[in-house]
């Protein structure tokens, strides 16, 4: 009993850990219905918070088809040893699993050159608290410089916002902040950055991913065919 309640005293020490509002804003052509949909978890988060990565040097095309085929990618990063979060299909849409409590629908709402938002929903379960239910939105821009040998240096920054939809309120509202704030923000910056370090192996040693992958169970005929005819263009 003693170490959460450690843990419980620690969390509400920090406060609300509400991070100074990102800059990011939705973008100005998503369509209406969209944008309403969103809008609810921007303009009333319960967290919100910016990240940013280092710049990277890979070959855009393979960076962004991984991107747009989060599918594909998870059962990549998982081959290659990179992380262990899974995203598959379901009926209703893909789903993520982080391995470390997270479960959430998971979508790509807009997508155009160097911007991408990513619409998500469903539970994380801390260790020493009841599970904490919320949608997230996380708006990934990214500029893109040329580099030689066809490839580009990429820089990219994730503005995350959370909407907690669990009615608490006082403390443990409080706690659940804490909790969420650093939790949201490593999923949602980690899948930037394991895309990327996926893309420079692919890039490195493509026989080596291919391999991989040849007798892997589950990963999508059409996108691992295209992504095979997208590796053939070096």
């Amino acid at each position: 009993m003693a170490p959460a309640v450690i843990v419980v005293l620690l969390l509400f020490l920090t406060g609300s850990a509400r991070a100074t509002a990102p800059a990011a804003a939705l973008p100005a052509d998503l369509p209406t219905a969209e944008r309403a949909r969103l809008s609810e978890v921007t303009e009333r988060a319960s967290v919100s918070t910016r990240s940013g990565s280092d710049t990277f040097r890979v070959r855009r095309d393979l960076f962004e088809y991984l991107l747009d085929h989060p599918e594909l990618a998870s059962h990549i990063i998982q081959a290659l040893q990179i992380n262990r979060f899974r995203i598959w299909r379901e009926p209703d849409g893909l789903w993520l699993d982080d391995r470390a409590g997270s479960l959430v629908t998971f979508q790509t709402a807009y997508a155009a050159p160097g911007s991408r938002v990513f619409f998500m929903q469903g539970r994380y379960q801390p260790a020493v608290l009841p599970a904490i239910y919320g949608r997230v939105v996380a708006v990934l821009e990214y500029t893109v410089a040329p580099a030689d040998q066809g490839k580009s240096l990429i820089t990219p920054a994730m503005a995350t916002f959370v909407r907690i939809d669990n009615a608490v309120y006082g403390v443990l509202a409080r706690l659940f902040t804490a909790v969420i704030a650093p939790r949201a923000t490593r999923v949602t910056s980690r899948i930037v950055v394991d895309i990327a370090k996926t893309a420079r192996v692919i890039d490195s040693d493509p026989d080596a991913v291919d391999a991989a992958l040849r007798d892997r169970p589950g990963v999508p005929a059409n996108d691992l065919a295209e992504f095979r005819r997208l590796l053939a263009r070096r």
